[in-house]
C-alpha cells in the first residue's frame, strides 16, 4: 500500500546538540538543543518534543475522528503527551510515554472509549503499541 502523505525532515550538524532540524517545505525550521535536565544548555527544541508535539496532535485528530464517526459531541477536549526518556540496561535509551486526554460534554465511560477508539487509529499509537510504555489518563472536564 502506498502511502497517502510522506513527510520529510533532515537533521544536521551536532543532531541534537546544537543542530538544525528542517522539514523539505520549509515550514519546520529549528535548532535543536540537549535539555538542561539531560546536563545540556536548553535553548532549542528536541527529539522528544517534537515526538510529543507529533503524538498530541495526531492522537487529537483521531480521538475528533472517532468523536464524529460516534456521531457524539465532546468539548474543550485537549491531549498532552509526555515522553520521557530512559536509559536501557544495554547502554541505550528508550521512551515511555503518558496521554493525558481531556474533554467535556460526556462522561467518564464515554470518554474513555472513545479515548480507547483513537488509540486504535493513531498511527503514532499504533507504531509504538508494543515498543514502549503508554499510559492513557482520561479527564472529563
Amino acid at each position: 500500500m502506498s502511502a497517502v502523505y510522506t513527510a520529510t525532515a533532515t537533521s544536521t550538524g551536532e543532531g541534537r546538540r546544537g543542530g538544525q532540524v528542517t522539514s523539505s517545505d520549509g515550514v519546520l525550521d529549528l535548532t535543536l538543543a540537549v535539555p538542561t535536565e539531560m546536563g545540556g544548555a536548553g535553548g532549542g527544541t528536541n527529539p522528544e518534543q517534537l515526538f510529543a508535539a507529533g503524538w498530541a496532535a495526531c492522537f487529537h485528530s483521531a480521538l475528533k475522528a472517532v468523536a464524529a464517526a460516534e456521531k457524539t459531541t465532546i468539548q474543550d477536549s485537549a491531549v498532552v503527551a509526555d515522553i520521557g526518556i530512559v536509559p536501557t540496561e544495554t547502554g541505550g535509551f528508550t521512551l515511555t510515554s503518558t496521554l493525558h486526554v481531556e474533554m467535556g460534554g460526556v462522561d467518564q465511560e464515554t470518554a474513555e472509549a472513545l479515548v480507547a477508539k483513537a488509540h486504535q487509529m493513531c498511527p503514532y499509537s499504533n507504531v509504538t503499541r508494543g515498543n514502549i510504555d503508554v499510559v492513557l489518563e482520561t479527564t472529563v472536564a
